[in-house]
C-alpha cells in the first residue's frame, strides 16, 4: 500500500495530461524537484509541529508545478514538444537536486542528505496486519488526489474544457476554449501532483532526502505505465498501482532466490503491452460495429425514400 500510494500519485500526474492529449514524460523530474524542495524546507523546521507537514506539501507542490511550467511555456510560446523538453528536464532535475544536496546538505557516510525533519513533524502510520510494517499516514494523499481528479474531470466546467481540448484543439478553439491556456493550467496541475509523489515516503520512513541512498528513482516512468494501464481512470489507476507495487516489492524476494529483477520489469512491460493491445482491438471492433450500424440505417433510409 505504501508503494502503491506513490505510484498512484505519479499516475494521476500523468493521467490528467493524457486527458489533455499531452505526454508529460517529465513527471520524474518534477517529483525529484518537489522532493528536494520539500525536504530542505521540512528539514529546516521553519514551521513548528504538524503545520510543518502541511507547509512542506505546499512547497513540494509549488516546486513541481514550477518545474512543469518550463516545458509548458516552451510548448505554447515556442512550439517545443513537451516530450523533448521534459526528457531533458528530467536529467537537469536530477543533477540540480544532487548539486543542491551536496552543496547545502550534510555529509552522511558516503553521501549527502538534507536535514532530518523534527520528530514533531513525523506523522504516525497505522497498522492493518499484525506484524506488518505500518501504512504511511500520507498514503491518504493518493485517495484525496483520486477523488479530486474524478470530480475535476467529471463534474466541473474546467474538466469539460480539458477533455474537449484533448479531443480536438481546433474544436475547442471554435467553442471559445483557449488551448494554450488549457495546456498551461493542465501542466501546472500535473506538476503540483507530481511534487507530492515522494511525500508519503519522506514523512513516513526516510525523513530526509539524498540521492541515491535516501530516494527512490523511477516512480515517474512507472506512473506513466500505470496511467496507460488504468486508462486514465481513478479505479483503473488504483488497480494498476497495486499490481505494479506488488511486483516491485516481490522483486527483492525473487533476487534472494537467484531470480533477476529484470523478470519483474519484463512482466510489467508485458502487462502494459497486452492491455494496450486488448483495448486497441476492442476499439477497432466497436468502430467497425458502429460503421455497420450506420450503413444499415442509411440503407434502410434509402429504401424508404425510393419507395
Amino acid at each position: 500500500m505504501n508503494q502503491a500510494s506513490m505510484i498512484a500519485l505519479s499516475a494521476f500526474a500523468a493521467a490528467i495530461c493524457f486527458r489533455m492529449n499531452i505526454f508529460n514524460i517529465g513527471v520524474e523530474g518534477q517529483y525529484i524537484i518537489g522532493a528536494c524542495a520539500g525536504a530542505f524546507f521540512a528539514g529546516a523546521g521553519i514551521v513548528p509541529g504538524p503545520l510543518n507537514i502541511l507547509a512542506t506539501l505546499v512547497v513540494a507542490m509549488l516546486a513541481g508545478m514550477a518545474w512543469a511550467m518550463i516545458a509548458a511555456v516552451l510548448n505554447v510560446t515556442r512550439g517545443v514538444s513537451e516530450v523533448i523538453s521534459a526528457i531533458m528536464l528530467n536529467y537537469v532535475a536530477l543533477t540540480l537536486a544532487g548539486y543542491l544536496v551536496k552543496t547545502y546538505g550534510a555529509k552522511a557516510g558516503y553521501t549527502y542528505t538534507t536535514g532530518t525533519i523534527p520528530p514533531s513533524s513525523q506523522p504516525l502510520g497505522f497498522g492493518i496486519i499484525s506484524g506488518a510494517p505500518d501504512v504511511w499516514a500520507l498514503a491518504i494523499l493518493a485517495v484525496i488526489v483520486a477523488v479530486s481528479y474524478s470530480f475535476l474531470l467529471g463534474w466541473t466546467r474546467f474538466g469539460f474544457d480539458l477533455r474537449t481540448a484533448g479531443e480536438s484543439r481546433t474544436a475547442a478553439l471554435a467553442n471559445g476554449i483557449n488551448p494554450k491556456k488549457m495546456v498551461l493550467i493542465t501542466m501546472a496541475i500535473s506538476g503540483a501532483i507530481a511534487g507530492l509523489v515522494w511525500m508519503p515516503s519522506f514523512f513516513g520512513s526516510t525523513h530526509t532526502f539524498g540521492i541515491p541512498e535516501y530516494f527512490q528513482r523511477g516512480l515517474g516512468f512507472t506512473g506513466l505505465a500505470v496511467a496507460l494501464l488504468g486508462r486514465n481512470t481513478s479505479l483503473g489507476i488504483f488497480f494498476g498501482a497495486t499490481l505494479f507495487a506488488f511486483l516491485s516489492t516481490q522483486s527483492n524476494r525473487l533476487q534472494s532466490v537467484g531470480v533477476g529483477r529484470d523478470v519483474v520489469e519484463i512482466t510489467q512491460g508485458v502487462v502494459v503491452l497486452m492491455v494496450v493491445i486488448a483495448f486497441e482491438i476492442s476499439r477497432r471492433i466497436k468502430a467497425r460495429r458502429e460503421q455497420e450500424s450506420v450503413a444499415r440505417e442509411l440503407g434502410t433510409t434509402s429504401e424508404g425514400v425510393r419507395a
